[in-house]
């Protein structure tokens, strides 16, 4: 069976993340049989990752903020999470169904796929996105 999303309620999910006017930090999309809908949201970081078991395969949007002593700046991470236990089946037809969460999450700084906990480290994905941010006043200090 086809995958399907529920756009409007993904889009509601994915709009609270960006709105500067929320705590929302990040949310998760999943899987509800065939259909991706909006899952968890919250504020730390560190819950966002307890919600990235072996069994699971889920997305997320997160809300980072990053820079340096010059500029600090809001940056988004799509970040597709394939756990370790997740089917060969299961597994490619996620790449297939982020076409589907693209449609809704369509503004983000960088995409990471990632299957392993330790890719998940906050430091990690601030690094890649302070890369893919341009200027970087810290370097003329390290």
């Amino acid at each position: 069976m086809a995958t399907k999303i529920d756009k409007e309620a993904c889009r509601e999910a994915y709009n609270l993340v960006r709105d500067d006017g929320t705590e929302v930090n990040w949310v998760t999309f999943k899987y509800n049989g065939s259909t991706i809908v909006p899952g968890d949201q919250g504020v730390d970081y560190e819950t966002f990752k307890r919600k990235c078991t072996d069994d699971v395969r889920l997305f997320g949007f997160v809300r980072f903020t990053t820079g340096d002593a010059m500029s600090k700046r809001v940056k988004f991470a799509l970040i597709t999470w394939i756990g370790e236990d997740v089917s060969g089946l299961q597994r490619a037809k996620t790449g297939t169904d982020k076409t589907l969460v693209k449609e809704v999450v369509q503004n983000f700084a960088k995409e990471f796929v990632i299957s392993d906990h330790k890719e998940l480290d906050e430091d990690y994905i601030k690094n890649e996105l302070k890369k893919a941010g341009g200027a970087n006043y810290d370097a003329q200090t390290e």
